[in-house]
């Protein structure tokens, strides 16, 4: 799921401030401590390969987060895409994969233990 800065609803709009909030964005039940992290994808990076040997050969971990800058795309096993851009907030649910279209930076959050598990699982496939 992404969604445009501009299309989340305004719920404060007053003199000096203003906030937005898209509710219903992700199910976090069913997890404990959740981990902030910071990715910096280089243009045409495709992270599918080294998520092979993966339930799926997908990362199974949830992630809610905010695109910096950049153009980076969900992908899906059903081989659907969805393509989020600088400013847009993004949910993935368990089973993706995703390739930047150009140099990208993100925000993520996603349940520590889960994530850190496909973290490790990549590291592993380069060789650190």
């Amino acid at each position: 799921m992404r969604i445009a800065r501009e299309d989340i609803p305004v719920r404060i709009d007053v003199p000096g401030a203003k906030a937005r909030q898209q509710t219903g964005f992700g199910n976090v039940s069913g997890y404990e401590t959740m981990g902030a992290e910071y990715f910096t994808f280089g243009a045409g990076t495709d992270i599918t390969e080294l998520l092979h040997g993966l339930e799926g050969d997908r990362c199974q971990c949830p992630h809610w987060g905010y695109v910096v800058n950049g153009e980076i795309t969900a992908l899906y096993l059903d081989g659907s895409e969805e393509t989020s851009r600088g400013g847009d907030l993004f949910y993935w649910p368990p089973g993706h994969s995703v390739r930047a279209e150009e140099d990208t930076d993100i925000v993520m959050f996603s349940p520590q233990h889960e994530h850190g598990l496909v973290i490790d699982h990549i590291r592993n496939q380069v060789g650190g």
